[in-house]
This record gives structure tokens, sequence and C-alpha cells, in this order.
């Protein structure tokens, strides 16, 4: 088949079609980042082809020496990037450059808003990679030979954006890639060298491979004669490895700037942390925390892990076997002295160096939080609303930092104002009674079904604080942290409610007075709910509401419940206990009927009431109506 032969138009994904429109018009205000961008991208290239070469000899050919080259030509309006790096083949080219693989890509489309700035950083927190380019070009061109294939086996993309590329076959001497940028008109400004170095020096000097351009020197009258004179490269960036430098000699720009070439995010990162350790292992670190959540972070097939490196040489891209699945937000390098070239995932998977790069780094992560939760409390919140259902997951996770994990954790509570999860286990021990020894709190489907519960009327004539918890993690959560402090959790709408010394021993006793005293009133309530209820029985959790259903103190939670069924899993029946208060009218009205038919009807109706206040759903609603109304003219009568 010849070259010409295998010209073919496709269609760009139509993911790509609406981030490109939105990128084109949304970043026209920092339009500098396209070259950073690519430059990152060249990296990466590079970075790949230098460990295959590790298994696979003569990849490099005649040319070892990895670079990235950045040309112009202001007359014709083009820049040029090119690198001698992995290449792509034509199965390559149409993946990378025709499709978004990325997860969380719907999740991403549908949060657009149409408002230019906000946008902006959607688009930044996606990264916007290769498709950066048409930021200033109205036509890129991509001329790229994997590294073990033939010259003849080259491939030619271009495309202006809009809807199509084509792919072609072409002849190429040098592996690797050249992306030629053809500027639009209000772009030319790129096309010079001074704005081209300034914005590699910007954005790009910690690159640790050289970045090069024609070097502009002033020639003399004899070298203007010489036509053919051979051009000469130069330098642009430091080009040493920013992690291996001392953290005296980098500026926050400069990890900024590194951050964001490592994890194509737009916006600075939040926090960071760079260590050197020396001793029985060597090696460097320099970890991120994003400033905000990327849209896959729930998911947990997404892209994690670290950058790894044996002794600056790159090694994989996400290696995850160095920070637990809680920490997967966390981005950043890790470069060892102490592993072998030639590591694989199942080699990271057994060294016990591995574990004890692991625990140390998980446990600097934490530090790095717990001093910002010290110190900075408002960016502390800022990070707790990005990412704190994911540090949620930790206790469950992570024995060893489970008390460290359960110190950074945040609630909503009766103290907060509002849902905001604002209150700190430390501070609410801090607040506990004289002679409390639990930690109370429960959980519900919503902030205002939690903060409303039934469940919380005796608390708040106590003066008891309760966590309110209504996160999808939160039972789940509460079932692996079992103390803190040395305080027990108790879950108040669990089992039978023990104040301890907060109980008031009238109180007991008139309990136990009122239950012997309403013996066939609950005989008849049980008779009445026959199957749907496993106990029913005089409570003194509540001072307002007729009756509420409580948790058996060793089913699982209808959070919980719910989260299994909608995963497919088969739950066993559980019944709730129902307890009534003996004090309210509507109960003491429950005690004086005389008609059983008018009797089974009201408890229904109280009952399905208790499991709404609950967050439940009911079985038969139209049921529960049918009866209400009934009652209601029965009444009104």
């Amino acid at each position: 088949m010849t070259v010409e032969a295998k010209k073919e138009t496709l269609g760009f994904q139509t993911e790509v079609k609406q981030l490109l429109h939105l990128m084109i018009h949304s970043l026209y205000s920092n339009r500098e980042i396209f070259l950073r961008e690519l430059i990152s991208n060249a990296s990466d290239a590079a970075d790949k082809l230098r460990f295959e070469a590790l298994h696979k000899d003569g990849l490099l050919e005649s040319d070892p020496n990895l670079d990235i080259r950045v040309d112009f030509d202001k007359e014709a309006r083009t820049i040029t990037l090119a690198d001698n790096g992995i290449g792509m083949n034509r199965e390559d080219v149409i993946a990378h450059l025709g499709t978004i693989a990325k997860s969380g890509t719907a999740d991403f489309l549908k949060q657009l808003t149409g408002d230019q700035q906000k946008d902006s950083q959607l688009i930044g927190q996606f990264g916007v990679g290769f498709y950066s380019a048409f930021i200033v070009a109205d036509k890129v061109t991509v001329e790229t030979r994997k590294a073990d294939v033939s010259a003849d086996e080259a491939v030619r993309w271009v495309s202006d954006g809009s809807g199509e590329f084509t792919v072609e076959g072409i002849s190429r001497e040098k592996r690797g890639t050249a992306i030629t940028l053809h500027l639009k008109d209000d772009a030319e400004e790129f096309a010079d060298s001074w704005r081209l170095r300034n914005i590699i020096r910007k954005y790009s000097d910690h690159i640790s491979m050289p970045i090069l351009m024609v070097k502009q020197d002033m020639p003399s009258e004899e070298e203007e004669k010489q036509e053919d004179k051979a051009l000469e490269w130069e330098t642009v960036n430091t080009a040493k490895a920013l992690w291996t430098r001392s953290r005296s000699d980098i500026s926050d720009e400069e990890y900024k700037e590194f951050y964001k070439h490592i994890s194509h995010d737009f916006a600075d990162p939040m926090k960071w942390s760079h260590n050197r350790v020396e001793g029985k292992l060597e090696y460097n670190s320099l970890l991120f925390i994003p400033a905000k959540a990327p849209f896959d972070l729930y998911n947990r097939d997404m892209q994690k892990g670290l950058k790894l490196y044996v002794q600056r040489v790159f090694i994989m891209d996400q290696a995850d076997e160095f920070l637990p699945m809680y920490l997967r937000f966390i981005k950043g390098v890790v470069d060892s002295n102490d592993l072998s070239l030639n590591v694989s995932r199942e080699i990271l998977q057994k060294d016990p160096a591995v574990d004890s790069m692991k625990a140390a780094l998980t446990k600097r992560v934490l530090d790095m939080l717990e001093k910002m939760a010290k110190k900075e409390e408002e960016q502390y919140a800022q990070f707790w609303q990005e990412f704190g259902q994911v540090l949620k997951e930790g206790p469950a996770e992570d024995f060893a930092n489970r008390e460290k994990v359960a110190k950074l954790l945040r609630f909503a509570s009766t103290e907060s104002k509002g849902a905001d999860q604002d209150q700190s286990l430390e501070g609410y021990v801090s607040r506990m009674k004289d002679g409390q020894d639990k930690i109370y709190y429960i959980t519900a489907e919503t902030h205002n079904a939690a903060a409303n519960s039934p469940h919380l009327e005796v608390f708040r004539k106590k003066g008891i604080e309760v966590l309110l918890l209504s996160d999808r993690v939160d039972e789940w959560l509460m079932s692996h942290l079992n103390e803190f402090d040395g305080k027990q959790f108790a879950d108040i709408a669990r089992g039978d409610l023990d104040l301890g010394q907060l109980d008031d021993e009238d109180d007991k006793k008139a309990l136990e007075e009122s239950a012997k005293e309403k013996e066939d009133l609950l005989k008849r309530v049980k008779d009445a709910l026959g199957d749907q209820v496993e106990e029913v029985r005089v409570t003194h959790r509540l001072t307002d509401s007729p009756a509420c259903l409580v948790v058996g103190e060793n089913d699982m939670g209808a959070q919980m419940r719910k989260i299994m069924e909608a995963a497919g899993q088969a739950m066993p029946e559980a019944k709730p206990i129902f307890e009534i208060n003996p004090e309210h009218p509507l109960i003491t009205r429950l005690d004086q009927e005389a008609d059983e038919d008018r009797f089974v009807d009201l408890c229904r109706v109280v009952f399905d009431q208790a499991n709404l206040a609950a967050g439940g759903q009911l079985d038969d609603p139209a049921s529960y109506v049918q009866r209400l109304n009934k009652l209601l003219l029965e009444m009104s009568a």
C-alpha cells in the first residue's frame, strides 16, 4: 500500500469537540499555557523512551541524547516543537489525538456553566494537554514516528480543531514527534524568540531534560555572508530535576509550575512538601495537595499515584503503591536510590523498601494536613470541602494511622451553624459534659434529616452535643472508628440509649414506672403492627415527638443498607424497634381508643410518620395517605 493510499479523514470524539470549543473560548486570558502543556507532553514522551530503552536494546538508535526543540518562523507564523522521545504509530495517533480516554469526562461536561471564568477553572482541573495547541493555532500538524518502527511507517496528523482530522502515512528519518502550530492572526506575538524563551523559563524551567532554541546572537559581517551556516542550538531551561535541588534554591513559583507539569492542573496547588531522606533508605519526595478535587475522585479506578523515578530515571507514571487509597488525591514525585531500574508493579508490591517508603510518605502527608488544620483553619476548611469524604475512608484502610486520621476529620454537629462540617473530634471532647463518657452521633440521608431527627430531643433538653452525619461514607466510617481519645462512639438511633451519669435517677425511675403502666398499650401496638416491628417499648429519647424508630444493636443502619442494596447486594430483613412517648397527647389518645380498627389505623399512621422522620421510605405510601385522610375526616365530623 502506498503512503498516499493510507490517508483518511476521521471525526473527533463528541467530548473532544465540546472541550475544544470551550477551551478556545475560555482560556483566552492565559493563552501562553499551550507551550507548557506541549513541552510537558514532550517530556513525558522522552521519559517513556528512556524507560523502554532499559529493556530493549537499540531503541535509542544513534540518537541517545534526549531533548526538546522549540523553533519558530515569524514570516510563516508557525511554531514547531519537536522531541526525540517514544513517538507514536498510526493507532496511537488516532487514540491519543482524537479521543479523551480520561474517566470522568461526562461529569466534567455536566459541570460546565457557560461562564468563561468558571469554565476555565473546570477545564484546568480536567487538564488541557495536547488540545491546548488550538488556543493559539487555527491549524495543527503533527508528524511522528514510533521508536521501534521503520522510517516509512511515520504518520502525519492534521486538524483545524473544528470537527475532523486527517491521518496519513509519511516517511520520517527521526523518531519522536514534531508539532507545528499555524498561529491565528491574533496570536502571532508567540512567533518571537524572546517571548518563547520567557514562557519556557516561566513554566518549564524545571523540566529535567534540555529545551533547546536556536541561538540568537547578532551575526558578524562574515557570518552574514555564510548563507549555509549551521544553526547553533542552546539550552533555555535549567534542565535539572527540580526534586533533586535544594529547597532553598527553589522559588514558590517553580514549585507551582512543576505541580502543573506533573498534574496537568490549571490551578496552583494548595500545599506541598519537599523532602530528602538519607540513611537506611535514600529517596527524594515532592508531594502536592491540589486546590480542587478531580472529577473522578470518587471513582476508585481513577488515575492515581506518584511519578516514580529510580536514580532520576523515569520508571512509571502512576505508582500507587507509595500512598494508601484514601490519599489518592495527592500528586507528586518519588525518586529512589534503592530500587532497581527494571522494577515492575509486581516487584513494588512485594518490596519491603516500598512498604517503608509508603509508611513515611503517608506520615508526611498527614503531618502536612495536621499542620494546616492547626495553623491555617480557613485553608483546611477549603481542603475539607474538596477532599473530606475521601479522607473519611482512612480509619478503615489505615489502622496504623487511625488516631492521626481521626484528628483530621470534621463533622457537622448540633453546635454547628448550618450544614458546614466544621467540628473536630478534639473540639467535641473538650466540650463534653461532666460525667459524659461517650461521643454521640446520628446518621441520616441528609443534613436536615439528621438535624431535625426526633432522636435529638432528649439531647437538646440536656444540652448534650451530637455529631450530625449525612455523607454516604459516614455509617461505614463509624463502623471502623470505634473510639477516640478513650471515648466510645454511640449511635443515638441504635439499641438502648444509655446516657450513663447524664441520666437522672428520677428519670430512670419514671421510665420504669411508665413502662409498667403502659404494658397493655405496648402489647396492643405490637399486635397492631405485627411483623413490621421487632419490639415496641416506652422511650426516654423523646420530649416532643410521639414515636421514633430505633435500629437494633447489631443490625445494619438504613444508610448502609441503601448503599449495599444499590450495589446489588441482597440484604437480610431487619425489623426496627418502635419506641413511643407515653407523655405525648397522640399516644394518650391512642391508649384511649376503644375501636380496634381505628386503633390499628392510628398505630400505622404513627409508625409511618416515625419512619418518614427517620428519613425512611414507605413501602405503601398510598395506604398511608388513605389512612391519614380517613382519620382526618373522622376528626372533623
